[in-house]
């Protein structure tokens, strides 16, 4: 915090950008017939959060991907608080350096408000996953969420986590 106040020079501490929150969501629309694997990716996702998933719905019928409106297209979760920084701190220190052939993560996951998005494609880079026990691999959607507004506050709060972008 001192760090960051300095050198965008505010004035009062709150004014400093900080982490709001981490959404993560598991897109489930092509297995939506096979109830028993979603609630496999349920359990997981569950696993790795600490967190009870919430089930998405479709809001309205799209026929171009075969989607009635209702029916499920995946599961979210929002991490604020305690739990926030300790699943961010697992996908920095434990989870990302399992990705096979990991260099960093690209500096392309910013939005231009604030907010940084990555994927993985598998759910096994997290340490409470059996490969064993493992049904169905699924791919992550993870994004950062702070109350910086623009992309440079954000990418000073991600290096002073020990974030590994690239630096291209």
């Amino acid at each position: 915090m001192p760090k960051l106040r300095e050198k965008f020079s505010h004035k009062n501490i709150a004014q400093v950008p900080k982490l709001q929150k981490i959404v993560i969501n598991v897109g489930v629309g092509k297995l939506n017939k096979e109830s028993k694997l979603i609630d496999s990716i349920f359990e997981d996702l569950k696993k790795i959060t600490g967190q009870q998933p919430v089930k998405t719905y479709a809001r309205k019928s799209i026929s171009g991907f075969k989607l009635r409106e209702g029916q499920l297209v995946g599961l979210t979760v929002t991490l604020r608080g305690f739990r926030m920084y300790a699943f961010l701190d697992k996908l920095i220190n434990v989870a990302l350096p399992r990705v096979r052939d990991f260099r960093g993560i690209a500096a392309t996951g910013f939005d231009g408000r604030g907010s940084f998005s990555l994927g993985l494609r598998e759910q096994l880079v997290f340490p409470e996953i059996s490969a064993d026990a493992l049904e169905t691999p699924f791919g992550l959607q993870i994004t950062i969420v702070s109350n910086a507004g623009a992309d440079e506050p954000m990418r000073e709060i991600l290096s002073a986590y020990k974030f590994p972008l690239k630096t291209e």
